[in-house]
C-alpha cells in the first residue's frame, strides 16, 4: 500500500536532482537541494511506516534539522554575507 507513495516520490527526488544539476543559478540548485532533502526526510517516514520501525523517524528528524541549517548556510554564503 505504500510502495507506489514511495516510488512516486523517488521519481520526484530524481526531478530535483536533474534540476540540481541543469538549474540555471545558485538558487535555483538550493531550492532543488532543499526540496530534495524535504523529500528524503518524507521518504523516511514512508519507510518507517512500511517496516514498522520508529528509528527511521528518529533519523528524519535529524537529517531534516541538518538539513535546514545547511540551507540557512548555503544560502548566506550564496548572498555573499560572511558565517
Amino acid at each position: 500500500m505504500w510502495l507506489p507513495a514511495a516510488i512516486v516520490m523517488v521519481v520526484c527526488m530524481l526531478a530535483c536532482i536533474a534540476r540540481i544539476f541543469i538549474g540555471p543559478g545558485a538558487p535555483t540548485r538550493l531550492a532543488a537541494f532543499d526540496t530534495t532533502n524535504t523529500l528524503v526526510v518524507a521518504l523516511m517516514v514512508v519507510l518507517a511506516i512500511m517496516f514498522e520501525q520508529v528509528i527511521f523517524v528518529d533519523v528524519a528528524i535529524v537529517y531534516a534539522l541538518l538539513s535546514f541549517i545547511m540551507t540557512l548556510y548555503v544560502a548566506r554564503f550564496i548572498e555573499g554575507k560572511k558565517f
